[in-house]
């Protein structure tokens, strides 16, 4: 998911699940009419208008959030549901050949705390402000690329809320 992408999920949760799925387009369609009026706007319209957004047009998206979730029910769409079915197909290629996977989540998490190994051993260093802006921004996308690692091989909080409703056992 874009920056965008992920602030309409922390403001507007069943939005942005629906951004990361199957009806991404109906999300989108969805945003462009309700907050610029114009429901044939293209995705970077309303990623640039989100992305500016002012306070009170956030609370607005929150509100579009309900609105959103309930057309859906009116559809008979769980976007919920959809996520966590197109996660499932990921997981599916692991029947063929796991071990492409295995091998590079493992080399993966390693490397990682390699690397945090080091930058924390070592503390005589001098890094000039560009250096350290660009090493904030690499170990920020590698920090937040280990849970998505764990969530493939160990499942989704939603995962294991579904299983719960349903008296499945987890794992």
């Amino acid at each position: 998911m874009s920056l965008w992408q992920d602030l309409v999920k922390s403001v507007a949760p069943t939005l942005g699940t629906a951004l990361g799925g199957p009806a991404a387009g109906m999300a989108v369609k969805f945003m462009a009419d309700k907050l610029l009026g114009d429901p044939d706007a293209s995705e970077s319209d309303v990623a640039q208008f989100v992305g500016a957004a002012s306070h009170e047009e956030l609370l607005r998206l929150k509100g579009l959030d309900q609105q959103f979730a309930i057309r859906m029910r009116e559809l008979d769409i769980d976007v919920f549901k959809a996520e966590l079915a197109d996660r499932q197909n990921a997981r599916d290629i692991l029947k063929f050949n796991m071990w492409p996977q295995v091998v590079f989540s493992a080399l993966f998490v390693l490397g990682y705390f390699a690397i945090m190994a080091v930058l924390m051993s070592v503390t005589d260093i001098e890094i000039n402000d560009r250096m350290f802006g660009i090493l904030n921004t690499v170990i920020g996308v590698l920090t937040a690329s280990v849970p998505q690692i764990l969530q493939f091989w160990f499942g989704s909080s939603q995962g294991s809320k579904e299983k719960d409703k349903k008296g499945l056992p987890r794992g």
